[in-house]
């Protein structure tokens, strides 16, 4: 099953020539204009106001605004099969191939209305962004201090429990092809810890979207199939590499399949 998330998706990924490149670089720009402006307009009075009142709620609600201004401006589109397999009867984490600077947003933006997720301790440096991430309950990770990963896959698995789903890139960083890379075990720790199931997710279409090193975005469609979930209920940190064996079998069966369109509606 496939919805339509944001608009008609024909003709969404074919090859740019010299006016559509620059056409591309204009919107981009006028997207992080667009961006850098409701960031500092909304986000000081935001943090002061889910910082008085724990209203991260708000914070969600804002960030999604945000993420869909952004995906509008840059003409970025997306569809989503296979969202009747998430669980709605408890928190799960979602664990998804990694192609593209696109990808996060378009996954936060399209997974769940209050996804959490493991990200790398640099962005906390960030002004306004890196406070609105630890507000919102999102879980730094270190990877080079091994004691602050331990304590962050900890927090990861606290949170899980108390209701909360999470999104995990469990390749680190984005893979330059089809193949994937090495998975990094950490976030099958922390499902594992908690308990929670694994829904795999393949995100396709980053790389038409912004190639690794480029600060364009092109207009694309992005095609989101998202599998059966793996189940960790009964299974310790022993099973660790056996289900990290069949979430990885999974994401390449969805990256494996055809890709649905939809005509324009």
């Amino acid at each position: 099953m496939i919805d339509r998330m944001s608009g008609p998706v024909a003709a969404a990924d074919l090859p740019l020539g010299p006016l559509g490149t620059a056409v591309a670089a204009l919107r981009s720009l006028a997207t992080y204009t667009a961006l850098g402006l409701y960031v500092g307009i909304v986000g000081p009075p935001a943090l002061l106001l889910a910082t008085l009142f724990r209203w991260k709620g708000l914070l969600f609600v804002l960030g999604h605004l945000g993420v869909r201004l952004g995906l509008r401006l840059s003409g970025i589109r997306f569809v989503v099969a296979g969202r009747e397999r998430v669980p709605r009867d408890r928190p799960v984490v979602f664990c998804a191939n990694h192609q593209s600077n696109i990808d996060p947003p378009v996954l936060f933006d399209s997974l769940h209305p209050r996804l959490h997720v493991l990200y790398k301790a640099e962005l906390s440096k960030l002004p306004l962004l890196g406070r609105a991430l630890e507000l919102g309950g999102f879980v730094a990770v270190e990877r080079q201090n091994r004691e602050q990963s331990i304590a962050s896959i900890a927090r990861g698995a606290e949170s899980i429990q108390e209701g909360n789903s999470f999104l995990i890139f469990p390749e680190g960083t984005r893979s330059r092809t089809a193949e994937l890379l090495p998975f990094k075990k950490g976030g099958f720790i922390m499902a594992l810890q908690a308990q929670a199931p694994i829904v795999p997710v393949a995100i396709q279409g980053g790389r038409a979207a912004m190639r690794k090193g480029s600060w364009v975005v092109r207009p694309a469609v992005m095609t989101i199939r998202i599998g059966e979930p793996v189940e960790t209920a009964g299974r310790t940190i022993a099973n660790r590499d056996e289900v990290i064996g069949e979430v990885r079998e999974r994401i390449e069966a969805l990256l494996d399949e055809k890709t649905g369109k939809t005509g324009s509606g």
